[in-house]
């Protein structure tokens, strides 16, 4: 405020004394206690040993299924995909609400210019009068932040664009795990769709056998009607397959931000995918290691900033405002000495009655600050579940993985020593078609394990924040 302390000591001393005003007021202002989270730390998780030396999701965790198609694919994601974009852009947005909301901070200074030429209407013998009027001037203005509620508002205005970051970091975690899980889906797609091919072209093998037979009057009608059945059976599974193999396919054009016309897709099998040893390390990590934890911390901060700057708000404001320059009625005196002017303003303003406005814009900045609390909560308890939920279905998964290959191994052995014997005519057709759809379901079973034992694996990198840190 250089430009106004120039102008003498009358001025200076009014705004002393309404600065001297505002800071008595301003301990009658109480301080708003901060919101208790009420939530203890577990100290281990149920579903694994507490582990102060595990090893962290690395930052490109996805590499850790050494898939060079996934890598490929989610390094696309990060660059190209289009909800990430959006989550980027709202960056730019509160970056830009910060410059806003800090702007009352500083005074504003406004350059004004004019001139004018006024001739009066004349009379009969008085043709009348022309005068002039030239003013160069400068007004500037500043509300003096006694209360904090300009700074209040930056403050939340910078939680809200960190929340705007750590917002990203959730959009592009969660994405780099769709593509992951899309993919795998795509894969064992592929591995069903094979299966059910094998199971087919053996289905289509036996069914000559029993033609064969039946012109051989070994067996009846009834038995080529059994295996025709299983074939129309078997060609039947193959459409809902197809159907999901492409829509995946779609789907992960679109986290790629391509058509699905100019999409590869992914060739494979989720046999030949590496389900990497993932340890979760201490509960307290999340806390950390979590963006949506992050995210729901930052809002709960801007929260709190706002009940500060809403309280404020009914407290008097002090504005200050000067003008200073130069008029004259005639262009060449505008630089005169004499034509020097200036005004200074200090004004105070306090709301008496506003029909319960500010009150209501208070509790409901209040109301707002308990729902981020809640949301902080629920983000914390949530980040504990998601981990253990995540530990059981891996854990879990992989016993099944090991469980059903014995099954398959055994119903295979069984279907190819059923098919010999058939071929033989040691066997009825009963046991055949038994052993067939035992062993066709149990490969079945064994692809939908592999594929539910990733998709554990990727939520379990999720759950633990992927490869975002502090």
């Amino acid at each position: 405020m250089r430009f106004f302390s120039t102008f003498g000591r009358r001025p200076r001393g009014a705004l002393l004394a309404a600065g001297a005003l505002a800071l008595l007021l301003a301990g009658c202002l109480p301080q708003e206690p901060a919101p208790d989270v009420g939530i203890a730390t577990p100290t281990h998780y149920v579903e694994a040993p507490a582990n102060p030396n595990a090893h962290l999701p690395p930052p490109e965790w996805w590499r850790s299924f050494r898939s060079s198609d996934l890598t490929r694919f989610v390094a696309e994601a990060n660059v190209d995909n289009l909800d990430i974009a959006v989550a980027t852009a709202e960056i730019v947005q509160a970056d830009a609400q910060v410059g806003i909301s800090g702007a009352p901070l500083y005074p504003n200074l406004t350059f004004a210019g004019s001139a004018a030429q006024i001739r009066s209407s004349g009379s009969s013998g008085n043709p009348g009068n022309t005068s002039g009027q030239y003013i160069l001037g400068l007004s500037a203005g500043y509300m003096v932040d006694f209360w904090g509620k300009n700074r209040s508002g930056l403050l939340a205005a910078e939680e809200n664009a960190a929340a705007a970051r750590f917002n990203r970091d959730v959009v592009t975690l969660s994405t780099q795990v769709a593509v992951a899980n899309t993919y795998f889906q795509i894969l064992g797609a592929r591995d069903q769709l094979r299966i059910a091919q094998n199971s087919l072209a053996a289905a289509t093998r036996i069914l000559d056998i029993v033609k064969r037979q039946f012109a051989g009057g070994t067996v009846s009608q009834l038995d080529v009607s059994q295996q025709e059945a299983l074939v129309a059976q078997v060609r039947a599974s193959i459409p809902p397959i197809e159907i999901t193999l492409r829509q995946n396919w779609a789907a992960l054009a679109v986290l790629l931000a391509r058509t699905p016309v100019a999409l590869t897709p992914p060739q494979g099998s989720l046999s030949q995918i590496t389900v990497p040893r993932i340890t979760p390390g201490l509960p307290s990590d999340l806390l950390t290691r979590r963006p949506d934890i992050a995210l729901a911390e930052a809002q709960l901060q801007a929260g709190g900033y706002n009940v500060e700057a809403a309280r404020a708000a009914m407290l008097p404001q002090i504005q200050l405002t000067g003008t200073g320059g130069v008029q004259s009625a005639a262009l060449q005196a505008l630089f005169a000495p004499g034509a020097w002017y200036y005004t200074l303003v200090a004004g105070l303003t306090q709301p008496i009655f506003d029909g319960y406005l500010l009150q209501s814009q208070l509790d409901q900045a209040k109301g707002v600050q308990v729902q981020d609390l809640q949301v902080y909560r629920k983000a914390i308890l949530s980040a504990f579940a998601d981990v253990e939920k995540a530990l059981v279905a891996l854990d879990q998964t992989n016993k099944q993985v090991k469980l059903q290959a014995d099954v398959v191994e055994s119903s295979r052995t069984a279907f190819r020593v059923a098919e010999s014997q058939l071929a033989g005519g040691t066997t009825t057709l009963v046991a055949v078609l038994q052993a067939q759809q035992t062993y066709f379901t149990a490969e079945n079973g064994l692809a939908q394990a592999r594929l539910s034992r990733l998709l554990a694996a990727t939520s379990l990198f999720q759950a633990l924040g992927g490869g975002w840190g502090p």
